[in-house]
C-alpha cells in the first residue's frame, strides 16, 4: 500500500473514471453522511440513497441495443434493451455488502457473490480470506462493489480475482461511494479496461492509508460498531 501511495501523483485522472454528477442533492447527501455528527440512522438512509444513484448511473454504461415496441395505442417506440448477459455483483466484505440492497432493488433476479479481504496488521498488506462467486461468471457482467477506495489494493486484488476466473476485464465495473485520487490511479493502471464508478473523488490520504476529508470508517459507522 505505501508503494501505491506514491505513485502517480499530480497525474489527469483516466478516462476508465466516470463520476456522478455533483448537483446540489447529491451534495447535500455527501455532507450529511460525511459529517461526524451524523446519527447511524441518517447516515444509513443518506448512504442508501446515494448507491442507489450510484448503481442507476452505473448501469447506463451497460452496452444495450436498439428495439422497437408497440406501444398499447397500438403505435410503435424506438427504445433500448439490455442484451441477454447476465449481471452479477459481486461485494467485498464487510462494507461493500451493504451496497447489495441497492443493486437487487434495480436489477431483478440479480446473482450475488462475495469477497473478504482484509489487511495484515503486521505486514499492511492486504489478504484474501473468503471467496464465493457463482457458477459460470466467466460470461457476465460484474459489478464489484466497495464503499470506499483508498489506496485501491483490496479492489485491485478483488479485480484479480475475478480475472482468475475468466471474467472478462472490460466487463468489470467497479463501484464505489467514495474514491481517494490513488486508488483510483492505481486500479486505473493495473487494469485499464475496468470500468471505475463514484459519487465523488477526494485528493489525499494520510499516513494511516484513510481518505481525506473522507467519511471515517464506513462499515464502523454503518453497522454501528465504531
Amino acid at each position: 500500500r505505501a508503494a501505491l501511495a506514491s505513485a502517480h501523483q499530480g497525474q489527469p485522472l483516466p478516462k476508465t473514471l466516470s463520476v456522478l454528477e455533483s448537483t446540489p442533492q447529491v451534495r447535500g447527501m455527501h455532507t450529511i453522511i460525511r459529517n461526524k455528527d451524523t446519527t447511524r440512522d441518517e447516515f444509513i438512509f443518506y448512504s442508501k440513497r446515494l448507491m442507489r444513484l450510484l448503481i442507476e448511473h452505473a448501469l447506463s454504461f451497460l452496452p444495450l441495443k436498439s428495439v422497437t415496441v408497440e406501444t398499447p395505442q397500438g403505435t410503435t417506440y424506438e427504445g433500448k434493451r439490455f442484451h441477454r448477459q447476465r449481471i452479477t455483483g459481486v461485494s467485498i466484505l464487510r462494507a461493500g455488502e451493504t451496497m447489495e440492497q441497492a443493486l437487487t432493488a434495480v436489477c431483478k433476479d440479480i446473482r450475488l457473490g462475495k469477497i473478504l479481504i482484509q489487511t495484515n496488521h503486521d505486514t499492511g498488506e492486504p489478504e484474501l480470506h473468503y471467496l464465493r462467486l457463482p457458477k459460470e461468471i466467466s460470461e457476465d457482467y460484474v459489478i464489484l462493489m466497495d464503499s470506499t477506495v483508498s489506496t485501491g489494493a483490496a479492489a485491485m486484488m478483488a479485480v484479480r480475482v475475478l480475472l482468475d476466473h475468466d471474467v472478462q476485464e472490460d466487463r468489470i465495473f467497479l463501484l464505489s461511494l467514495l474514491m481517494a485520487e490513488m486508488g483510483v490511479h492505481s486500479v486505473a493502471y493495473a487494469f485499464p479496461r475496468v470500468h471505475i464508478i463514484t459519487t465523488a473523488v477526494d485528493k489525499r490520504i494520510n499516513e494511516e492509508f484513510h481518505i481525506i476529508p473522507g467519511i471515517g470508517n464506513f462499515g464502523d459507522r454503518y453497522f454501528g460498531t465504531d
